[in-house]
């Protein structure tokens, strides 16, 4: 469904509603009903009746698409039908056929189609993401959940075909630089030149990334418009709707830039650790730690977009609210700070709580070995090795996560990145292959040291089995042999060590301000 705080995309004013809206308006006005409402974008109508939205495209020819044609508007309602289907199949219905006259409009029946109407279903414009983080409503549960479900939609959806231009670098590089020459048309700004030189050097940097993105199968058929305010939640269901359909080129993108609209856009709204949030639920439902790579670029193209756009909108005498994107796509660029953590202690000590409420506050990416070891074996982070027998519990299958885990520490690392591995890091072994990581890389190595009593230990795990709620398959079989065998941190490590008893209060800001202090072994 379209609402009212649905965004327009590109120039020109609002075009008043025609005679046949009008007289559709007064077909769709139910006695006693609600008033029926029209809004516009600059390419459609759209009338709200209380129960169902109705898309009219207007027979209107742009730069990027002409809808002058009754054929190429039916086709292109049912494009926007299909493909949004995707993601929303409960709130995009069908197209219908106007008919008789635009004086005179039938819904359905026979004689003379004049023209279609996507119809869909309304609902609450608190809804939105962008309404509820207004309101001060939008928490990091729904955040979790959108997450999951766009990291499930991009792992589902279709490859772009190596022929097509599709994600390749010069169209990447080309797609920022036209965006920054509009911006410059609209007027000066002191931090444009900077951003713009920022965009041009990582771009040139970033090429051979973007083609092995391409070539890695990560340009795929995606949403393009992921702003908070095409992202929306209806009872538990958190996901997207109003996709792009009459630009391919915009949907055909590298997942990590499609959503990169959500991260910048929760950034720039002053809310980054909803931002880290989410990333850290789609990180964990793609595995897709390498396109970490670019995925700042992206951000910093989507802001650029954001702010082009409210540049336009208050040229044509329209309101533009929203946050300073331009300085959103300032910080972005700046935003480069590699740093390493390691979780250390037994199942039950609270690693990932404690994980997941740092990464929030001091902005971070997460790699879990519970989720990596199940990917390794083609599970997700909630599925059951309980069919692989002792495999996957191996001393083989704890090597290939820890290495896995070590891989993907170093590629977010290099992208600049704060990074938290979440293990149990009790053999000693585990724990130097990522000291050297860091000192090879020369970024702070910090180890979070959680412990909590050996009853307390064995309460939380037997109640996270009970749950079934976590990646963690650790019972309290597990966790005994793990306080025998838990190899005590050396000296070094201690130096580096921040200690946390989780069987009582937790100070999470003090922990993020201790872990963004600390510096390199080589100048300490």
């Amino acid at each position: 469904m379209i609402n009212s705080q649905s965004p327009r995309r590109g120039p020109g004013p609002p075009r008043p509603p025609s005679l046949a809206i009008d007289a559709l308006r007064r077909v769709l006005q139910r006695p006693g009903g609600p008033p029926v409402r029209c809004l516009q974008t600059h390419v459609s109508w759209v009338l709200l009746d209380g129960e169902y939205a109705w898309k009219v495209k207007k027979p209107v020819r742009l730069g990027f698409l002409d809808f002058t044609g009754l054929d190429a508007r039916r086709q292109a309602c049912e494009d926007e039908l299909r493909l949004n289907r995707r993601l929303a199949p409960q709130l995009y219905l069908d197209v219908v056929a106007l008919r008789g006259r635009p004086s005179a409009p039938r819904i359905g029946g026979r004689g003379p189609v004049f023209e279609h109407a996507l119809r869909m279903r309304q609902f609450p414009d608190d809804a939105l993401l962008g309404r509820r983080l207004a309101a001060g409503s939008l928490d990091g549960a729904t955040l979790d959940r959108l997450g999951a479900r766009l990291a499930a939609f991009h792992l589902q959806a279709p490859r772009a075909d190596a022929s097509t231009g599709y994600g390749s670098p010069r169209a990447i590089v080309q797609a920022t630089a036209r965006v920054l020459d509009e911006l410059r048309a609209c007027g000066g700004d002191p931090r444009l030149a900077a951003v713009a030189g920022w965009c041009a050097a990582e771009g040139r940097a970033l090429r051979r990334a973007f083609a092995t993105r391409k070539r890695d199968g990560w340009v795929r058929e995606g949403h393009g418009d992921l702003h908070l305010d095409n992202l929306i939640a209806l009872g538990d269901e958190v996901t997207a709707f109003d996709c792009i359909e009459f630009d391919p080129a915009l949907r055909w993108i590298d997942v990590q830039s499609d959503i990169a609209f959500v991260v910048m856009d929760l950034h720039a709204h002053g809310r980054a650790d909803l931002a880290w949030r989410f990333l850290d639920r789609w990180l964990e439902g793609s595995g897709d730690f390498g396109g970490l790579a670019v995925l700042r670029y992206y951000a910093v193209y989507r802001a650029l977009v954001r702010a082009l756009v409210s540049r336009l909108r208050r040229a044509e005498g329209l309101p533009a609210p929203g946050p300073d994107y331009l300085a959103s796509a300032d910080a972005l660029s700046r935003a480069r700070d590699p740093r390493l953590l390691l979780t250390h202690g037994p199942s039950g000590s609270g690693k990932s709580l404690v994980a997941q409420r740092l990464l929030e506050a001091a902005g971070a990416v997460r790699l879990r070995s519970d989720v990596e070891r199940k990917r390794l074996f083609g599970l997700g982070a909630l599925e059951s090795t309980h069919a692989l027998g002792a495999s996957a519990y191996a001393a083989a299958a704890t090597r290939r996560t820890y290495a896995r885990l070590r891989r993907a520490a170093g590629a977010a690392l290099r992208a600049g990145c704060r990074v938290i591995v979440d293990a149990a890091f009790l053999d000693a072994r585990e724990r130097r292959g990522f000291a050297d990581l860091a000192d090879r890389l020369d970024v702070p190595l910090t180890i979070l040291d959680c412990h909590a009593e050996a009853a307390l230990l064995r309460a939380r795990v037997a109640a996270r089995l009970r749950r079934a709620d976590d990646a963690s398959e650790a019972d309290c079989a597990v966790l005994e042999r793990q306080l025998r065998r838990a190899q005590a941190l050396q000296p070094d490590e201690q130096d580096v060590r921040i200690e946390v008893d989780t069987g009582a209060a937790i100070d999470v800001a003090a922990i993020a301000a201790r872990w963004l202090a600390a510096r390199p072994a080589g100048r300490r």
